[in-house]
Order: C-alpha cells, then structure tokens, then sequence
C-alpha cells in the first residue's frame, strides 16, 4: 500500500510534495520518540527496538499514529532481524504494504528511507554499488573525486539501511552482488586499488574505515529487501543469497471492519490532497471494500464460490479505486461519488492481467450484486453496463 495518515502538521516544508519520505512526513513523531527513548539501542540505530515499534504501530501517549496495519509480532521480528548481521526480506502479496514497512523501519532506525534501490530486470551493480563520474575518470584515473557511491556504498559507509524493492526482478548475477556486505560487511572496489598500486589514486574513505579500496560497514548497516510472491519463478534467488536473510510474509488484511477502515482513512487522505472538498461515503466504501475482498478471495462473504480474478484486487488497489471515485464524484458532478463509479474505475483494475478477468467482473456484478441488498449495491449492479467490451 502506498502508506498511511500523516499529522499534516508536522512538517510545513513538505506540503508542496506529492509524497515526501517518512521520516520527512512524521518528522514531529520521529523527534518525539527520540526525546523519550530511555530503551537500550543496538549500535548504529536512530532508536531503541521498542521506540522503533512505536513509530510503526503507534503511541497514544506521545501523539504517534499507526501506520502500519499488520501483525505487531511480525515488526518485532523484522526490528531483531535487522539488529543482528542478517538482512531483512519481506514476501507477500502485491499490494500487502511490505515497500511501506520497509520504508517505516529504515526511517526509524536510520533517520532516512531514501538510500534504495529499484529492483528490475535493467538494474545492474553500478545502480547498487557504485559508479563513476567519467570526465574525472578520463582526466584524473580512478579516485575518490571521481567515485559515485550508490546506496549500498552510501549505506554501509554511513551506518545506514539500505532497501532493496523487488529484488526477485534483478538478474541472479545482481542479486548476488549483495553477498559479500551481507556476510563479510566489506564492499571492495577493485578501480581504487589497482589505482593505488600505479601510484594513480588513494583508498576510499567514505565516512567510514577504509582500507585498500575496501569500504567496511559502519554500525547501523543492513538490507531490507523486498519480493512479491507473484513473481517467484522470474529470478529465484541463490540458496547461498537466502541464507543471509531472514524472511518474514507480511498477509492481507484479515478482518473486514479493520480494511475498511484503512481504506476509508487512506481515502481521505489522498482526496483531501487532490483538492476533494468532501469526504468519501462509507457506504460506498462498504460495497467497494467487499467486491476486492471477495474478488481476491474466490469466495463471498456468505461462502458461495465465485471466479477468482487473475488481478492483483489488494487492498493497495482498494485505495487507488477510492481515490478515483472521489475524483470522479467531485470534479465531474460536484458531489462524492457513488457505486457507478466504482465500475467505471473497476474495469483498469480487474482487466490489467488478462481480457478475461473483464467477462469475470462482469458475472460477478451481474450474479453477487442483486443478492445484496441496499441503495449502493442495486446502483453497483445497474452500473454494470457500463464495463466496456
């Protein structure tokens, strides 16, 4: 999910941003906890395991929201993770917020999220390690002046987390660039010492111990990485690579009640900061929150089987479609949007994958919508007609 409520107060200078980082949008929280963090921090951390658990999961007493919706035991395990020499991997479902909580973990025990990388089929060891500014390379050689570190260099010599998005869509030969900081917490770069040798260059020194081009991780140092468990099969992982991870599955939300609340608030949110005037009508969000979950499940809420959809129909998704009818509502009619709107936004959703989750949507609004009763299920199924094809 894209992320959760901030306290639009906290941070004036970030008004202008669609979506600063973390630890920009929940700068009062982060600096709160910090002042009244008596508990022990391993080396490196911003804040103590507990205080750190806090950010993500709230604090009442110190004004700190809730984030993340999601197993409290799960947190606890990716935070102990992360304050021993193994990496962090998070798996699940598209749309389970693991990029969220990546984010949310880096800004709480480094004080940033931004040192990450994007994994895809394109991405290569320079985007994760390092590469070069090459006028200073072709003028100077190698050296530190013409050195560009990427956020694996920047984080193991600053002590910080570096994520790693969707690893599993990086060629094997890039992921396993990973192995050698994982274990031996050192990053060689080889350019600086042959540099050294031709008397052309000096050993790196970023911030932190250096020796014959070899940057050693500084306290605080470790990998959040990320995969969706659709995409096992695209580029498996090493079995040496799975050996320096812990990994931990962030589900779905289970309960009814608690995603559309998320989705309600998340709604909000984003409709207040497209300029929608009102809020989103939680009877519509009921009958929106109900079609994904059952779309996703196979099943409906009174247990008849139904056609599973190829699509992701996550609860991240639930919130894009929320936005959409909110903007559609207002900036079309000038009113908050109803059930009609939902299938006119449905159809980018459910037909992304394959032509014939289409036909399937269709039969469910067809088949599932009369059986329910209520002003915005009958709109919901006389809006059917309105899928294209």
């Amino acid at each position: 999910m894209e992320d959760h409520p901030s306290e639009g107060s906290e941070d004036v200078g970030s008004a202008e941003y669609q979506r600063p980082p973390a630890e920009i949008r929940f700068a009062g929280e982060l600096e709160r906890l910090r002042e009244n963090d008596t508990g022990p921090k391993p080396p490196g951390w911003a804040l103590s395991l507990t205080a750190a658990q806090r950010f993500i999961v709230g604090d009442d007493a110190l004004g700190v929201r809730r984030k993340f919706v999601g197993d409290t035991a799960l947190i606890d395990r990716a935070l102990v993770t992360l304050a021993t020499s193994r990496g962090l991997m998070l798996v699940g479902e598209p749309g389970t917020a693991k990029s969220l909580l990546s984010e949310l973990i880096a800004a709480a025990v480094s004080g940033t999220s931004t040192l990450t990388i994007q994994g895809g089929a394109a991405t290569t060891e320079d985007q994760i390690k390092y590469s070069w500014n090459y006028a200073l390379l072709v003028s100077e050689g190698p050296s530190t002046r013409s050195l560009v570190p990427a956020p694996l260099l920047t984080g193991m010599a600053e002590g910080k987390v570096v994520r790693f998005e969707e690893i599993t869509r990086c060629p094997l030969e890039v992921q396993d660039s990973l192995l050698s900081p994982l274990s031996d917490r050192v990053l060689a770069i080889p350019e600086l010492s042959r540099a050294a040798a031709g008397g052309n260059g000096t050993a790196p020194s970023h911030g932190g111990q250096s020796a014959d081009a070899m940057v050693f991780a500084r306290d605080g140092f470790n990998i959040i990485a990320t995969a969706n468990t659709r995409d096992r099969g695209v580029n498996e992982m090493s079995a040496a690579l799975k050996r320096r991870f812990n990994f931990e599955t962030v589900f779905p939300i289970a309960d009814f009640a608690t995603e559309l609340d998320l989705v309600e608030q998340e709604a909000r949110r984003l409709l207040e900061h497209s300029g929608v005037e009102v809020a989103p009508r939680r009877d519509v969000l009921e009958v929106l929150v109900t079609v994904f979950r059952e779309l996703r499940n196979a099943t409906t809420a009174e247990g008849r089987a139904m056609d599973r959809l190829s699509a992701v129909m996550s609860t991240a998704e639930a919130v894009s479609v929320a936005h959409q009818v909110g903007v559609r509502g207002w900036f079309l009619r000038g009113e908050a949007g109803g059930a009609a709107d939902i299938v006119e936004c449905l159809a980018g959703t459910a037909a992304k994958d394959s032509p014939e989750d289409l036909a399937r949507l269709r039969r469910y609004l067809e088949q599932q919508a009369p059986r329910r009763d209520g002003e915005q299920w009958s709109a919901l199924h006389a809006a059917r007609k309105l899928l294209p094809g």
